[in-house]
């Protein structure tokens, strides 16, 4: 079976097109690389029972790994984690360990930038530390709010910030190494070929018989716009154990396709 993973991502900012969502971009293309499924990825608002429902959803489909993004900061707009307490079941208490790491960031950010030191924790950064009861703390590396996790029965679920430095950094200290151990020894293979002189509707019953006698590859074709004659990508990937040669599989079928090409009068401009 699949390593699956869901990734929701928290911010009316989002919604309105107002800052670009790059944290899904780069948690689904790590967790591939990795060999993983990301089967789905969801944007909601920074309304407390729309993060609690998508979090329920989520849970009730019970991938592997479950990670949201956004909603952890000191402002009335950061909901998740009273969203996520209402989605489990747990009311938010503070966490003695996170409030320590809080004040302890702030006091670090203070004394590089030459402040005075005697940090009082005020509300909003209080907080940042007030997490659902029986949830767990994740170190965040370069930011104050921490990340939290939540085992539900095989699902693991990581709340993150939205800062996209901090939640890669999260991501690449605590969550990566989790998702390779689920993985194993499975690896994700990709190729690429780029074609001329074909439309995309001739080449798609040439992907289909190449899709049908290499089960596992997975074709899929992007137009790339010119003036004059048609060009595109076509991308072949597949995740699968070592065992079973996925660069070998990949391989013979980036072949077949070619050779398909060629006979009906494409051109194959580089492959990689």
């Amino acid at each position: 079976m699949s390593t699956t993973i869901e990734i929701i991502c928290i911010g009316n900012e989002l919604l309105i097109g107002k800052i670009k969502d790059t944290n899904a971009f780069f948690l689904a293309k790590k967790a591939t690389l990795l060999g993983a499924n990301v089967k789905r990825v969801t944007v909601v608002q920074d309304i407390i029972p729309e993060i609690a429902n998508t979090i329920r959803e989520s849970i009730a489909r019970k991938p592997k790994f479950i990670i949201t993004t956004g909603g952890l900061g000191p402002t009335f707009d950061d909901k998740t984690l009273q969203g996520l307490g209402k989605a489990i079941g747990q009311e938010l208490e503070i966490n003695p360990e996170a409030l320590a790491m809080v004040k302890q960031k702030c006091v670090d950010y203070a004394k590089k930038r030459g402040f005075v030191a005697d940090i009082e924790m005020t509300s909003p950064r209080v907080k940042m530390a007030t997490l659902p009861k029986q949830t767990k703390l994740v170190n965040n590396p370069i930011g104050t709010a921490p990340g939290v996790r939540f085992d539900v029965q095989e699902t693991v679920l990581f709340i993150l910030p939205g800062v996209p430095v901090e939640m890669e950094a999260i991501f690449s200290e605590t969550i990566a190494p989790l998702i390779k151990q689920a993985v194993g020894d499975k690896v994700f293979c990709e190729r690429s070929l780029f074609v001329d002189n074909i439309f995309e509707s001739h080449l798609a019953p040439l992907i289909d018989q190449v899709m049908s006698s290499n089960l596992g590859v997975y074709v899929k074709s992007h137009p790339i716009r010119t003036k004059n004659n048609p060009h595109m990508e076509l991308h072949l990937t597949i995740t699968a154990s070592k065992d079973q040669n996925p660069e070998e599989k990949l391989l013979k079928a980036a072949k077949e396709l070619t050779d398909l090409i060629k006979e009906n009068d494409g051109l194959i401009t580089k492959e990689f």
